[in-house]
């Protein structure tokens, strides 16, 4: 049987329009697929909580967090409880009860000002490592500080923490970020690394 050429050209339309219709169809489930592969997943991005208000573990992540910016992940670091002293600009006492007072004179006033965590003799164990940093040609605390939010690094200032340790925001250093929990597992919840340091 031998197809006149209007009918063959009407047959290889419907052909055509056939495949095109499967192919959709196998693209759209694909993108399904991919979209709740992609859910599933997580960004190129590092999410630490800077928990504790020591040199030595301040450096740290700050290390951390310009070695994996400099690989070019994204990176946050939510400064909680005695971490919020390394955000710290100055200490105010004005407008705070004397507990609060109290408090605020018993914390670092800065990053100039964090102890390390073992060996402090009173403040000498700080002035230790520090030297040996300078002789060892490593970067400063305060220069890590810096280049990392030369980076991007986002830094955060727990808003809960704040209240409850009577930090005020003036307190802080520029171009900080507040947040709460949410903020965190926001952050958390799309990272390949997260840090509790």
């Amino acid at each position: 049987m031998t197809l006149d050429p209007a009918d063959h050209a009407r047959l290889e339309a419907l052909v055509t329009q056939e495949v095109e219709r499967r192919v959709g169809d196998l693209r759209k489930e694909l993108k399904e697929e991919l979209d709740a592969l992609r859910d599933r997943t997580v960004g190129n991005r590092v999410t630490m909580v800077v928990f504790s208000g020591d040199l030595d573990r301040v450096i740290a992540a700050l290390v951390i967090a310009t070695g994996a910016a400099s690989m070019g992940m994204e990176v946050s670091m939510f400064f909680t409880f005695w971490g919020l002293s390394a955000l710290k600009k100055e200490r105010q006492l004005g407008g705070k009860n004397l507990l609060e007072k109290a408090f605020s004179l018993m914390t670092p006033a800065g990053i100039r000002g964090l102890g390390v965590s073992k060996m402090n003799f009173g403040g000498a164990g700080a002035l230790m490592l520090r030297k040996m940093m300078k002789d060892k040609d490593v970067a400063s605390v305060e220069e890590l500080f810096a280049l990392a939010r030369e980076m991007g690094v986002r830094m955060v200032a727990c808003s809960m923490t704040m209240d409850i340790m009577s930090v005020k925001e003036e307190e802080l250093i520029d171009n900080l970020e507040l947040g709460g929990v949410a903020t965190y597992l926001g952050d958390a919840s799309d990272s390949k690394v997260t840090l509790f340091i």
